[in-house]
């Protein structure tokens, strides 16, 4: 028997044996052998489907279910000591799956998450128990080891969230989620590792109800009586993140941590203003890490009223050559663009931060270029003070400049007294795109600012194929008309063949 046969053979084989199971109980060692084999580690995942099938059908079917009558003995029948056999073996399986998650097989450990969130929904549908008819079951007991063997894992559960998020699209699972997630946070320093599956949960939780408002353990006509609860959600969110913020943080897990803190968490913490700390610390690490405080205390500027007189200058140091080779330089932009909206702010600064960014467009990629251009156009839209770089009789060139670069300050760099000598360079740019934006300074400015967030994401793809189609109808493909199939007139290879 080939390998490739092998595996299919052993997937019927399992199948006609559960199926015989289903059907007659005199089967019932079946399941014996289908255990006795999952537990050789052989075949696991046809092991695992087989299973999925026969308990979903046993919880469908309430063959595990067993009636209890308050005050009254259970009678010892053989029914009763069957279903209680099955649900024995049915417990045995499903401890068994849920130690597949951290199997090293990504494969597997998947298709062990899948089938054990399969077998869950249909117990929340048909309960081993009896339950009011009025009550929304959701067996918190089988979710708990589950979102356990996700975040305790030895190594990154990566695949296994992205698998777990297709089921956070249902209310009672996102519900159920936010619920158990604070007595599963570490409260003092975990590994690295932990961290990093943590968040990347935490990433993949919507603290809102969802859209479609889709229920997981629901019967099978769709009827429900579960209410989303996001006041209780948002509880256990910051419940989460008060020992989040307690734990020590390397730098990878640093940048995820804001990541996370920027799009899922800070809208909802009841008390933004205590991250001020937090994030001015992180505003001095340096690279896509202070980008991301910096994200961040623009935000409690902007929506709490914060007070933090030095935020211009951290935002003028970081605008350094290696900003444009990081994935975060379209964020930089964004944030520049909104801290520098105010008409307000003193011309002396606003030019310092135009002359750097001219003086950096010298070395930028092309697509950052255009950016530049634009931001710079907008900058002399909102103080036109700053005209006078245009065309400044004293501003110097790029051997004589009184702007000065090295200045941290950029009220101190004198920058109100240069030109924008770069600017000009950029005109014989050899991309004509590049070169058409650069001569916005030769022009008479627009009476409305230039949308840059159209051209964040752009990159030197981008350009080339708009050149591309832009003069495609003026490149030559072939000067010799094609002869059918026949080479040229003048290829080198017609000396050697006969065709």
């Amino acid at each position: 028997m080939s390998q490739q046969e092998k595996p299919m053979k052993i997937s019927k084989v399992l199948r006609q044996k559960a199926q015989e199971m289903l059907g007659s109980r005199k089967y019932a060692n079946n399941l014996l052998d289908i255990m006795r084999h999952f537990d050789t580690g052989a075949d696991t995942c046809p092991c695992i489907l087989t299973l999925e099938m026969i308990f979903t059908s046993l919880l469908k079917s309430s063959e595990m279910f067993i009636e209890i009558v308050p005050l009254k003995p259970m009678e010892r029948t053989a029914e009763i000591q069957y279903r209680e056999w099955l649900k024995q073996i049915y417990e045995e399986a499903w401890n068994k799956m849920v130690h597949c998650l951290d199997h090293a097989s990504p494969k597997v450990a998947t298709q062990a998450l899948a089938s054990c969130m399969n077998i869950m929904a249909h117990e929340g549908r048909y309960p081993l128990e009896p339950r009011s008819s009025q009550e929304h079951y959701i067996p918190f007991y089988r979710l708990k080891p589950i979102v356990m063997k996700i975040i305790f894992n030895r190594q990154s559960s990566a695949h296994l969230i992205n698998k777990f998020q297709e089921y956070l699209v249902y209310d009672d699972m996102l519900f159920a989620t936010w619920k158990l997630l604070p007595s599963l946070t570490a409260k003092t320093n975990p590994n690295d590792v932990y961290i990093m599956n943590f968040l990347m949960l935490l990433e993949k939780l919507q603290l809102q109800q969802n859209t479609e408002g889709s229920i997981l353990f629901s019967t099978e006509e769709g009827e429900h009586n579960f209410i989303y609860d996001e006041n209780s959600a948002r509880k256990s969110l910051n419940k989460v993140w008060n020992c989040v913020m307690l734990w020590e943080q390397g730098p990878v897990t640093l940048k995820q941590l804001l990541i996370v803190l920027l799009e899922r968490v800070m809208p909802y913490l009841d008390k933004p203003l205590m991250l001020t700390d937090f994030l001015m610390d992180a505003l001095d690490i340096g690279g896509p890490v202070s980008l991301l405080a910096l994200q961040g205390l623009f935000t409690l500027i902007q929506s709490h009223n914060l007070d933090y007189p030095n935020i211009f200058a951290k935002l003028y140091s970081m605008f350094e050559p290696e900003i444009f080779h990081t994935k975060f330089k379209a964020r930089l932009f964004y944030l520049s663009d909104m801290f520098l909206s105010s008409t307000h702010l003193p011309e002396n600064m606003v030019a310092a931060f135009a002359k750097r960014l001219a003086r950096l467009a010298l070395i930028a990629p092309s697509e950052d270029i255009i950016i530049i251009c634009m931001f710079i156009g907008n900058l002399i839209l909102r103080h036109p003070g700053l005209k006078c770089m245009l065309n400044h009789p004293n501003g110097g060139s790029a051997t004589n400049d009184p702007y000065i670069m090295e200045e941290r300050d950029p009220v101190k760099s004198n920058a109100i007294n240069s030109s924008l000598w770069e600017i000009q360079s950029l005109q014989n740019h050899v991309l004509p795109s590049v070169a058409m934006a650069a001569r916005f300074i030769n022009t008479p400015l627009p009476s409305v600012e230039w949308d840059i967030t159209k051209v964040l994401d752009n990159s030197s793809d981008d350009i080339f194929d708009k050149e591309i189609k832009k003069n495609h109808k003026l490149i030559a493909l072939a000067f010799d008309r094609p002869n059918g199939c026949f080479l040229n007139r003048g290829e080198i290879i017609s000396q050697y063949w006969n065709f």
